[in-house]
């Protein structure tokens, strides 16, 4: 063995043993390649390397290096038949195959492909300018140092399907509404989904790792373990979290059973529709009992009113003393006949006559006649109502009662338990209406009776002492005039106690006082937001023929688009659409263009909503309820360009 030959051996050698120590730790195709490209240098010297990869997506291999002059890249014809033919080498046969389809090749040329398990991985081509052949030694050097390039792009694509796969799964349970995690022999929790994480208010990447009972309020963690102690697939256990019920249950993983999937349902809306249906059902049940009890009461109702009006009308021989108290009797008995009628309406659903109230008077009324029981009671009422609420439309009657219901509650559970002795009355606009808040600084409602104050028949008085329909049948009354009564978390006025309010839409009656209509300002540039394409259509006729210029969008993120490359005086963008809705919109709107923010008008069906309610007071915006008029949609577009001007 001559020197040369030995130096040969040993150059070789160490290249490979460098090629297999790079290619170890190397994940990434382009990495694999670059150590090729070291490695074929240093054993070959050619003027011109090309690299090529098979592609599943594409016929030819994609080229992925070409080293030196671009005329010794072989052309596609000479890809077709090294592919056909596997090796190319300086054979007769090559030789002809490469005269055949390159019309200037190279003086000296090799090739061979990367191949793993008899599937073509890319091809390799060498070639030389100078008159330096490569051998049949040279090929048989090159081959090995494809083998393991083969394997080292076989790991580097098992690494990315492995994770793409990853990538999909987080993906995928990601997507998954449920809240979920998986948690350890020791309680860590060992994966989560994002839905979880929000759930604990925690980014998803710090979940991982700790206890679950760190994770979670104190409020909710008996139920949790009771279902890891006893999982189960059929058995839920129910819990609340973030005002939300939750249906928790535990799935063992695999035999040993020290691992479990833990899975929190949000049955919020699901128990809402439930009770709502066994409502309905109590309802339909009780109508003809309700129907006959009105029926025996209104007999003897009726004669009390008959002779007390007959009396006063008439007897000119009755004492004055007795005059007021009989006229007492004849209203409280017509009061009582309207009650009866109100159980007949809220049980068969049908609305009573309904003309426009103020409600400052419908409440002075009420608080008349409770004034006897205010003072057995010893109970006083400080009195707040707004000089500018809007009127009403509803039936005075019906609300009377509401507001006798509650105020009589209140001073009940002031005298019984012998805390307190205020009620708290404010009447406020809302919106575009008003809100009637009865607060007093007696006993609270206890949490777990606070759900089922409007529930048909359920009362905490003694038995003999309340019927249970009282609440239910303010909620009928309430819900019929399109508004809403609620339980407060907390009184405002009092330090302790609990609170009522009630939200009541404004009258759309022509009766009511004209707005002074402010100056149409002329030529704004108006973007219109609404995922409703008559809407869209409708608003820019509209806005169009007053002479605007309009652009509309079918959601926040369509919007946001336009704005990028658009300055408009005024937006007016809907809450609830799909995708991106007015609400994150104006979130987006107000970090990247503060000052778009401040032309924003909201336009919404939905203003009985809490949370919708809250973003509207919180914002600050102008807003225009669906369906809207013509001359509303003027108001607020002059308002929204008036404010526009004067900054």
């Amino acid at each position: 063995m001559t020197a040369q030959s030995s130096g040969r051996g040993r150059l070789i050698l160490e290249s490979m043993t460098r090629l297999g120590e790079s290619l170890a730790g190397v994940i990434h195709v382009e990495s694999v390649v670059a150590h090729l490209v070291v490695t074929i240098n240093e054993l070959f010297e050619p003027d011109g390397l090309t690299i090529a990869l098979s592609e599943p997506e594409h016929i030819n291999p994609r080229i992925v290096e070409a080293v030196g002059p671009p005329h010794l890249v072989p052309p596609t014809t000479v890809w077709d038949a090294f592919r056909a033919h596997g090796v190319l080498s300086e054979d007769p046969a090559h030789a002809a195959l490469i005269m055949a389809n390159w019309a200037n090749p190279p003086k000296a040329w090799m090739g061979a492909p990367i191949t793993a398990d008899r599937h073509k991985l890319g091809l390799v081509f060498l070639a030389r300018n100078g008159p330096e052949l490569f051998t049949a030694t040279d090929l048989a050097v090159l081959r090995p140092v494809l083998a393991q390039t083969a394997i080292a792009l076989v790991n580097s694509h098992l690494l990315s399907l492995l994770e793409a796969g990853k990538q999909e799964w987080e993906q995928t349970v990601d997507a998954v509404p449920d809240a979920f995690c998986i948690v350890g022999r020791e309680g860590e929790v060992r994966r989560a989904n994002r839905a979880f994480a929000d759930l604990v208010h925690t980014p998803v990447e710090e979940v991982v790792g700790r206890r679950w009972e760190e994770l979670v309020p104190d409020g909710a963690k008996q139920a949790i373990a009771r279902a890891l102690a006893y999982p189960s697939a059929e058995e839920q256990h129910e819990v609340k979290l973030g005002g939300r019920l939750f249906g928790t249950r535990a799935h063992p993983i695999g035999r040993r059973s020290d691992r479990y999937v833990l899975v929190l349902e949000d049955q919020t809306d699901k128990r809402s529709l439930q009770d709502q249906i066994a409502q309905s059902a109590k309802m339909s049940a009780i109508g003809q009992l309700i129907a006959g009890i009105a029926h025996d009461l209104n007999n003897p109702l009726a004669s009390v009113a008959g002779f007390a009006e007959y009396l006063v009308q008439t007897g000119e021989d009755i004492p004055p003393r007795i005059v007021e108290p009989l006229r007492a009797i004849h209203q409280d008995a017509e009061r009582a006949s309207n009650i009866v009628k109100n159980l007949l309406t809220f049980a068969r659903a049908q609305q009573g006559g309904r003309r426009p109230l103020a409600i400052g008077k419908v409440l002075d009324v009420t608080l008349m006649l409770l004034n006897n029981q205010l003072l057995a009671y010893h109970v006083q009422t400080k009195v707040r109502i707004d000089n500018d609420l809007p009127h009403v439309e509803g039936n005075a009657t019906q609300l009377q009662q509401v507001f006798v219901n509650v105020i009589t509650n209140a001073a009940q559970a002031i005298h019984s338990s012998g805390l307190g002795s205020t009620i708290f009355i404010t009447a406020e606009r809302w919106l575009d209406g008003l809100a009637v808040t009865v607060e007093n600084d007696g006993p609270s409602i206890p949490e777990e009776v606070a759900d089922r104050v409007f529930e048909a028949f359920f009362t905490t008085k003694p038995e003999g002492e309340g019927t249970g329909l009282g609440l239910s049948i303010c909620h009928g009354i309430v819900t019929e005039h399109g508004g809403k009564i609620y339980l407060l978390d907390e009184p405002i006025q009092a330090r302790s106690g609990c609170a009522f309010r009630i939200e009541l839409p404004g009258s759309d009656s022509p009766f009511l006082a004209p707005t002074i209509t402010p100056q149409e300002p002329q030529g704004l540039r108006v973007l219109v937001v609404d995922d409703e394409p008559h809407i869209l259509h409708y608003m820019r006729a509209a806005l169009e023929d007053w002479g605007h210029s309009v652009t509309v969008a079918s959601d926040g993120r369509e919007a946001m688009h336009i704005i990028t490359n658009e300055s408009f005086d005024v937006i007016i963008t809907d809450l609830r659409m799909p995708r991106v809705g007015g609400k994150e919109f104006f979130e987006i709107l107000a970090q990247r263009r503060p000052e778009a923010a401040q032309q924003v008008v909201f336009c919404t069906g939905d203003t009985v909503d809490t949370d919708t309610l809250s973003f509207l007071e919180n914002v600050n915006r102008p807003h225009i309820k669906k369906p809207f008029s013509l001359g509303e949609l003027r108001a607020v577009l002059s308002e929204a360009a008036g404010e526009h001007s004067h900054r």
